[in-house]
């Protein structure tokens, strides 16, 4: 099988790829424009085999398109090419009007009319696979609340509303026209591989290097943690046995507040690197409150019974054996972090954090608070 993986540079797709070639005997096309978070030192591991062809292209350019699946001639299509930061969103949205909602109609009109001029034996076992996000939800009110995939949308970014916009897209290109659709909602990934800009890397690099690790309000987000080897396995197995048509909710079964991812990864640096920057006495002293962003959600929460009642598909890493593993690959690969921490990101962190008035300086204040 052939399957052409959009934003295959970017951390899931990344992943999924070296899965793909690393254990089965399927081919790959990647597909990326290669923005900020595409990284193609994420595929070293795979770029020289054979089954692997990489395309520089923008899934928002029709003709380039049309030229990819007639020269490639995929049987499959992963979709995960997107904008997928929330603060970036709040920050500046149109580029994620443009990928997310654009990009994916180009790329669903572009496989259309491919998937029409197929044979038919070809037609039929051809499948277009939409990744997207849990955060299309909105938040869950109560502890005991779940998202299902009937959970009706209620996204809360420009992030979130773009992809809620993609999936909706999907599903009337499935409609409308036929074409053999699957969209998946996952919860958050983490892992090797991760550009530095999102939580668990933040924090990880931050405190190699004495830095604040800014935390939004009080810290009490609640996410479900999804190992991003666990996600590819889990995507691998819905394109090749998923049923058309159908959504497929994909979970880590870990939730844990913000703070409290934080608080684990300080203590995996304490044994891990011991050796701390000038001036830091313990990773958790560098824990900074920070203002909350704008409408961000509280609480997300995965019910992933219905991929491992139908696929059989479970997570294989807790979320303490997968935290380990990722932040021992960090400290591991400094080189590869050195290459993605490029001045437009740091840029971009600083001005971010920035702008965020403090809320409180140190752990001891929130010892404070608790004793208050």
């Amino acid at each position: 099988m052939k399957i052409l993986v959009t934003g295959g540079a970017g951390f899931i797709g990344s992943a999924v790829i070296r899965h793909i070639i690393g254990n089965t005997t399927d081919s790959v096309v990647n597909v990326d424009k290669l923005t900020y978070a595409g990284n193609l030192e994420s595929l070293v591991l795979v770029d020289a085999d054979p089954r692997y062809a990489f395309e520089k292209v923008d899934i928002c350019n029709r003709a380039e398109m049309d030229r990819v699946f007639a020269q490639h001639q995929p049987d499959v299509v992963m979709h995960l090419a997107a904008e997928s930061h929330v603060d970036r969103s709040i920050d500046g949205p149109a580029a994620f009007i443009e990928t997310n909602i654009v990009g994916t109609y180009t790329l669903l009109e572009a496989a259309r009319q491919y998937w029409s001029g197929l044979e038919e034996s070809r037609k039929s076992a051809f499948r277009f696979h939409h990744i997207s996000t849990d955060e299309v939800y909105g938040d869950l009110e109560n502890p005991e609340d779940l998202f299902t995939e009937t959970t009706p949308y209620a996204p809360s970014s420009p992030y979130s509303a773009s992809k809620a916009s993609s999936d909706h897209l999907v599903r009337a290109w499935r409609r409308t026209y036929g074409l053999p659709t699957l969209v998946t909602n996952c919860s958050n990934n983490y892992g090797p591989y991760h550009f530095p800009e999102k939580l668990i890397p933040l924090m990880i690099l931050n405190a190699q290097e004495g830095k604040p690790l800014p935390v939004y309000g009080k810290g009490n987000q609640v996410r479900d943690w999804l190992y991003v080897e666990d996600h590819a396995r889990a995507l691998y197995k819905v394109v090749t046995e998923g049923v058309v048509g159908e959504t497929y909710n994909i979970g880590g079964h870990n939730e844990k507040q913000n703070l409290e991812v934080v608080h684990t990864l300080c203590a995996l640096l304490e044994e891990l690197a011991p050796n701390k920057p000038a001036g830091v006495n313990r990773y958790i002293d560098l824990i900074t409150y920070v203002k909350d962003r704008p409408g961000h959600d509280l609480r997300y929460a995965i019910d992933a019974s219905k991929i491992q009642r139908e696929l059989g598909w479970v997570p294989v890493e807790t979320f303490e054996s997968g935290i380990r593993k990722t932040v021992e690959w960090y400290l591991a690969n400094t080189e590869w972090v050195a290459h993605v921490k490029s001045g437009s990101y740091q840029q971009w962190v600083d001005s971010n954090y920035a702008n965020r008035d403090l809320v409180s300086h140190s752990l001891k204040d929130e010892q404070k608070d608790k004793q208050a």
